[in-house]
């Protein structure tokens, strides 16, 4: 709290690289619903990069440390007026200036009410926020769940307020090992987002003893440090900012292999939407996807989004979402 509310004031007051790291081109709606959030909302924003999972449109959507709101802002244009943005953060300060500028925001977007929100509180215990059970159709999170020493009650919370079918989709940082406990207590390295990482394979065991889908890599790239006495400290640890999406798939949704054929009806996604690091679905063409993508298409708001069939090549076994 003291790191993100007081020492830093701006993106620039960060100490290493890990906040800046390359994103994909971003499409033209986001960058226009970008121009529209107040200028202090994006000066004092950490994250990394952008948190925008596809299909959005009406629905309701709870961010995890969401800091002083960008993401909500931008997010909050493309659920629409009938949609609506949680966010929920520890640090008062950025709690502040992202309620101060609701107003703002919804005359600039021309919303008649607000669909955004902002609570204080901790991400681990939603339920003091009064965030009830199966209540949000995605949870995001962009580069905070490192900074929660309790990484399987984060993932908890989020698998209760998800409805059935729900996604959390999310950034952080990963790193190559467990770390250290002289890492883990660096004060610095914890508040720029190194010392708490999970280790990547520790990701997929939480992931799966909280009843969550076995995670679908969507983007990764390599993190470099760029501040050499903090390099000698972590030593030959590698870290990695990494995209997942989890998905609550109710048991016996779907049993076997299938065949999907993608409608392109997604709004900026029509030609093509690419899902993660494996399933790239184009428009009007049929691909094989092993039984874990067919529960997950079936029992997601991607549903209507595509036509979906038993059956599909035995390769599709080998296709799998974990990478």
């Amino acid at each position: 709290q003291d790191y993100y509310g007081k020492e830093l004031q701006k993106s620039e007051d960060l100490k290493t690289n890990v906040c800046i790291t390359s994103a994909r081109p971003l499409p033209k709606l986001v960058r226009d619903a970008l121009e529209r959030i107040h200028e202090e909302v994006v000066a004092r924003y950490y994250g990394c990069g952008l948190v925008i999972p596809e299909c959005l449109s009406s629905c309701r959507i709870l961010d995890l440390g969401s800091g002083s709101g960008r993401d909500c802002y931008l997010l909050s244009q493309l659920v629409g007026e009938q949609g609506h943005v949680t966010g929920i953060d520890m640090t008062e300060g950025q709690v502040e200036v992202a309620k101060k500028h609701i107003a703002y925001h919804m005359d600039k977007f021309g919303y008649r009410k607000p669909n955004v929100e902002f609570f204080h509180g901790y991400m681990e215990k939603l339920g003091d926020a009064g965030l009830a059970d199966e209540s949000y159709d995605i949870v995001i999170s962009n580069c905070v769940i490192n900074l929660a020493p309790d990484k399987r009650a984060v993932l908890q919370e989020a698998f209760r307020v998800l409805k059935p079918g729900g996604e959390m989709y999310f950034s952080d940082i990963y790193a190559s090992q467990r770390l250290s406990e002289t890492i883990r207590k660096h004060r610095v390295l914890w508040g720029e987002c190194l010392a708490g990482a999970l280790y990547w394979r520790d990701l997929y065991s939480i992931a799966e003893e909280v009843g969550f889908s076995p995670p679908c890599l969507v983007t990764a790239s390599p993190i470099t440090i760029g501040n050499k006495e903090l390099e000698g400290i972590i030593g030959d640890c590698r870290f990695v900012s990494a995209t997942f999406r989890l998905f609550k798939v109710l048991g016996g949704s779907w049993a076997g292999p299938g065949q999907v054929i993608y409608n392109g009806g997604i709004v900026g996604h029509e030609r093509e939407l690419v899902f993660d690091a494996n399933f790239t679905f184009k428009e009007g063409e049929v691909v094989d996807v092993d039984a874990e993508m067919a529960a997950i298409l079936q029992s997601s708001r991607f549903a209507e989004e595509f036509l979906i069939q038993a059956g599909g090549a035995n390769t599709a076994a080998l296709q799998g979402c974990c990478c």
